[in-house]
């Protein structure tokens, strides 16, 4: 029998979603914009609920097309708020389309990519906790990050949810050790031009 981290559960989508995606080291910036936004609507929430809405929340934001997104006023919220697709909440959308401003502003001075992870030296952080009782929700670093991203004019980046989008993003790879996906993870770790 496989090993798994043991959040996933038994969902088919959920296990998929552990078994091919999450703790894959991400470099896309676009993507990990992408991921940031969705962990931010994930607060006070399940992840299985953002997973199983996520091809919905890509059609209400334009694809996560942060050019789009940042355009967006009042009447693109109003619609937001009728969309039984996504999670309804006026401070995350709004917050979706600020941080849509934001990552434009980065991407453009340094590449949203490399402002992350620069973080890490450019390589994934390697953990090695044998159960799940040993993650924590947040660290030194995720504070860190999250006190950047808010003094950048990010918003529902606390330090909770960059942990969860660091550990989704491979930026940390949390893939308990006797998971199958432990050493998978840590293979696929690179550096990246921003620490070289």
């Amino acid at each position: 029998m496989v090993e798994r981290c043991g959040w996933e559960g038994q969902a088919p989508d959920y296990v998929a979603y552990h078994d091919t995606e999450w703790g894959v080291p991400e470099y896309d910036p676009r993507a990990l914009w992408e991921k940031l936004i969705l962990d931010g609507f994930q607060a006070g929430l399940s992840w299985i609920t953002i997973l199983r809405k996520r091809e919905a929340f890509r059609a209400a934001f334009a694809g996560f097309d942060p050019i789009v997104v940042a355009t967006w006023g009042e009447a693109d919220v109003q619609r937001l708020l009728g969309d039984p697709g996504i999670i309804r909440h006026r401070g995350k959308i709004e917050a979706t389309i600020t941080n849509a401003r934001a990552y434009l502003e980065v991407n453009a001075a340094v590449g949203f990519d490399k402002f992350l992870w620069n973080y890490v030296d450019g390589r994934p952080l390697q953990t090695n906790f044998s159960s799940r009782d040993q993650v924590p929700p947040k660290t030194t670093l995720s504070e860190q990050v999250s006190k950047d991203l808010r003094a950048k004019g990010f918003k529902f980046v606390g330090p909770t949810i960059v942990y969860a989008f660091m550990e989704a993003s491979g930026l940390v790879n949390d893939h308990i050790t006797p998971c199958f996906r432990h050493a998978d993870c840590a293979a696929m770790g690179r550096r990246t031009d921003s620490a070289q």
